[in-house]
C-alpha cells in the first residue's frame, strides 16, 4: 500500500465531507473534545493550499490544515486525523510533519502552535519542536477560542477564562527564528 501525502489542491474539495465525518468519527470514539468543521470550512482550506490529505490511490487516508490567527503572526495545525483503516503505518506523524513544513513554508516568521488531548499527537509535537506553553502565550484572538465552542469540553475553557481546558498547548518557534538561532549558535563556536 503507497500512501501519498498532498499538498491540497481545489480538486481535493471532494474529500471534504468525508474529513467531517472521520473527526466527528473520531471524538465519539475517544470521547474526548475535537471541535468539529463544517464541510465548508475544510473545503475552503483545501482549495486555499492550506492543507494537506494524505491518499491512498482515490481513497482518503488522512488530512490536517493551517489557521493563522494575529493577523499572521501565529499559525495553528489543526484538524489532524487519520482513517482507522490507514492507522499504525506511521501516517500521523507524516501529516504533521508536512503541515508544519507547509507552515512554515507560507508563514516564515509566525509562531506554530497547537491544543491537543491527544498523547501521540503531543509526541509527534515534541519531536517537531514544539514546547509546551501556557494558554496565555497563544493567540487572544476571540476567533480562534471561538472554535472551540463547539469542543464538549469548552465549559472548562470559559470557567477558567481560557486560560486552562483539558488540551496541552504546544509552540514552536518561527523558521526565521529557528534559522536565526541556528546562525547564532554556530557564531558561538570557538576554535581554540
Amino acid at each position: 500500500m503507497q500512501i501519498k501525502i498532498h499538498v491540497a489542491q481545489p480538486g481535493h474539495d471532494v474529500f471534504a465531507q468525508a474529513i467531517c465525518d472521520l473527526m466527528a468519527e473520531s471524538a465519539k470514539a475517544r470521547g474526548t473534545g475535537i471541535a468539529t468543521r463544517k464541510p465548508e470550512y475544510v473545503a475552503e482550506k483545501i482549495r486555499s493550499g492550506k492543507a494537506v490529505l494524505a491518499l491512498v490511490n482515490d481513497e482518503l487516508a488522512g488530512f490536517s490544515y493551517i489557521e493563522t490567527w494575529s493577523h499572521g503572526r501565529y499559525v495553528a495545525n489543526s484538524g489532524l486525523i487519520v482513517n482507522p483503516k490507514f492507522r499504525r503505518h506511521g501516517l500521523a506523524r507524516r501529516i504533521k510533519s508536512a503541515i508544519f513544513n507547509l507552515s512554515q513554508e507560507l508563514y516564515p516568521d509566525a509562531l506554530i502552535f497547537g491544543i491537543t488531548t491527544s498523547l501521540p499527537v503531543m509526541k509527534i509535537n515534541s519531536d517537531l519542536g514544539y514546547k509546551p506553553v501556557t494558554f496565555s502565550e497563544l493567540t487572544q484572538d476571540d476567533a480562534f477560542w471561538a472554535g472551540c465552542n463547539s469542543c464538549p469540553n469548552v465549559d472548562i475553557l470559559t470557567r477558567n477564562n481560557r486560560m486552562m481546558c483539558l488540551c496541552t498547548a504546544m509552540m514552536a518557534p518561527s523558521a526565521n527564528k529557528t534559522k536565526k538561532m541556528a546562525v547564532d549558535l554556530s557564531d558561538m563556536i570557538v576554535e581554540g
